[in-house]
């Protein structure tokens, strides 16, 4: 394999083929409701990409359904996937991550949340959880770099995300760390840079692509003529860029975004998931891609 991708250390950890269950747990963003401010990040359409509603087992069982029959061998990681998963008290928190984690096929659970809300209280609900099963925390980063931090609105400095990562880390648990690859502004070398950062700190990491999507801030910076989307091929070679440089032991989540193909504006050959994936490994192949191979440089 060209990187340590997610699908082989699932098989590894747990003996086969394991699924998310997307799920919501109801909670807002301080990014949003006017604590840091109120329209979010530039690139968020403040809608949650697999937002839901209703009751975890309900979630969970809905979440089932969405796939197609893909049951596999019956296991699953509960993900708490939009918006800030902790920005709540851990009394309102834990009877939800509880519920989720609770089915015997769920193996996991996972929560994307913003390094800026995760105070002690929360912190040691998540070690508690651990106990019982691996907790996996998702930060999104999105860029090292200060002036890209702020065209995105990300609200909170680089030392804020060294500091919760130590704290997750003396606790035991995992982080996956999100990076976006196309911000404008940042050169290929800027890029390389927060990835070779990255790997410093993350147990795995999720690559995105820059999506427009119709309704977002960064929609009308791109109606502006503000914002270039990648093409197909340069993204591919950043890909393979920011993968030399992650340490071998980094699990890759996630090449690629997945952006609401009904509010994609922007890049269009990004919407043909499928095509994408098997034209990027088709060019790993050919360039002898080997994650790690540019450390020492």
């Amino acid at each position: 394999m060209y990187y340590h991708s997610l699908n082989e250390e699932l098989r590894r950890r747990f003996g086969g083929k394991v699924y998310k269950l997307s799920l919501s747990s109801g909670c807002g963003c301080p990014n949003r409701d006017g604590t840091l401010g109120t329209r979010g990040c530039l690139f968020c359409d403040g809608a949650g990409a697999f937002a839901e509603t209703g009751d975890i087992p309900s979630q969970l069982r809905r979440a089932k359904a969405r796939l197609h029959g893909k049951e596999g061998e019956g296991r699953y990681i509960a993900y708490f996937q939009s918006f800030t998963n902790t920005y709540a008290p851990a009394e309102y928190l834990r009877p939800l991550f509880e519920a989720a984690m609770e089915p015997e096929e769920v193996v996991a659970l996972s929560v994307a949340t913003r390094p800026d809300c995760l105070p002690p209280e929360i912190l040691d609900l998540l070690a508690e959880l651990n106990r019982r099963k691996p907790v996996w925390v998702e930060l999104g980063l999105q860029t090292i770099h200060p002036e890209s931090a702020a065209y995105l609105r990300r609200g909170y400095e680089l030392p804020v995300f060294e500091e919760a990562v130590r704290a997750l880390r003396v606790r035991g648990i995992e982080v996956i760390v999100h990076l976006i690859l196309g911000i404008p502004g940042e050169t290929r070398e800027d890029m390389i840079a927060s990835a070779r950062y990255v790997g410093q700190w993350a147990d795995g990491v999720k690559l995105h692509l820059l999506h427009v999507l119709d309704g977002t801030d960064l929609a009308a910076e791109y109606a502006a003529g503000r914002v270039r989307p990648l093409e197909r091929e340069e993204y591919f070679g950043l890909l393979e860029d920011c993968l030399r440089v992650l340490p071998p032991s980094v699990v890759i989540h996630r090449l690629t975004g997945d952006g609401d193909k009904r509010r994609l504006l922007a890049p269009l050959w990004s919407a043909d998931k499928k095509a994408v994936l098997n034209t990027m490994r088709r060019r790993f192949e050919a360039d002898g891609l080997v994650q790690g191979s540019a450390l020492g440089e």
